[in-house]
């Protein structure tokens, strides 16, 4: 059975380019996953409307957002377990966690606030969601974030979404991760500088 692993950060954060390079560094066999999954799962295409706007007044619904979230993650949990059963490393760009800080961070709660608790007993509990065995948060200041992604529009022309936008947003959901990572939240987690050349020998040890 294969290691989970799931990256998490701010949009712009750099996870991406941090799973790339772990995935060349890992050498095995090893299978990637990014949520939310957009034109595979209609949960997910679902999000990219609320996201942009297009879903009325639902996209600024934290619990219904929350859920299709989930949903999109309940869709795939079959082809996870498959991916772990077949590989020795599956790498998440985003996971269970990401639904955990920016609910919280929409709603001005806490890493140990009701939310968190919530997403917990929707998509680990009830949805039966494969949990991790480490969680990466890739650690940037929320200007940094800001200012990759906006690059990121420029130069692919994809346009940011509301919440990528929302710096003091973004503010916040750091602060949630920096939280979901001091209480090790479901398993594990290690904080990279996203800002710094990662070491991946010590970052594989500590892996281990």
């Amino acid at each position: 059975m294969g290691r989970l692993i799931a990256i998490e950060g701010l949009d712009g954060a750099g996870k991406r380019t941090l799973s790339d390079k772990l995935t060349a560094e890992l050498g095995g066999r090893v299978a990637r996953l990014a949520f939310p999954r957009y034109g595979q799962d209609i949960h997910a295409d679902l999000v990219r409307e609320g996201l942009h706007g297009r879903l009325g007044g639902f996209g600024d619904e934290v619990y219904g957002m929350a859920m299709l979230y989930a949903l999109d993650r309940r869709a795939a949990a079959d082809d996870l377990r498959d991916a772990l059963r077949h590989n020795d490393v599956v790498l998440l760009d985003r996971y269970v966690a990401s639904n955990a800080a920016f609910g919280a961070a929409r709603l001005h709660q806490d890493a140990r606030g009701e939310f968190v608790d919530w997403v917990r007993r929707i998509e680990i509990d009830r949805f039966g969601l494969p949990v991790p065995d480490a969680h990466l948060l890739l650690r940037v200041p929320a200007d940094v974030a800001a200012a990759r992604s906006a690059h990121r529009e420029r130069t692919e022309a994809r346009d940011r979404d509301t919440w990528e936008a929302d710096q003091p947003l973004q503010t916040r959901v750091a602060a949630v991760y920096d939280g979901l990572a001091g209480d090790d939240w479901l398993c594990p987690w290690h904080v990279l500088d996203g800002t710094a050349t990662t070491d991946f020998a010590a970052l594989l040890d500590r892996l281990r």
